[in-house]
C-alpha cells in the first residue's frame, strides 16, 4: 500500500518506490530507500511529516503515493 495509507506512529518498512528515475533518485537521496523504517508523524492535507532513520522530513502526498510500504 502506499505511504499515504500509513496510521500514525506506526513503524512500517518500505517495500520500493515508484515514479520516474529523477524522483526516485530524490527520494533515495533523502533515505527513502527498499527495507528502511518509516513512521508517520504527522498529516495534514494529505501531505506528511515522516521520520525515517532518526530524521524528520515532510512531503507531499504525491511523492508518498510512490512509496509503498
Amino acid at each position: 500500500m502506499p505511504l499515504t495509507l500509513a496510521a500514525l506512529g506506526q513503524d512500517y518498512i518500505i517495500k520500493r518506490i515508484g515514479g520516474n528515475p529523477d524522483v526516485r533518485a530524490h527520494l533515495q537521496n533523502l533515505g527513502f530507500v527498499s527495507g528502511a523504517t518509516v513512521k508517520v508523524v504527522s498529516s495534514m492535507g494529505g501531505n506528511l511529516i515522516v521520520n525515517i532513520k532518526n530524521t524528520r522530513i515532510a512531503i507531499s502526498k504525491e511523492m508518498a503515493g510512490k512509496i509503498m510500504i
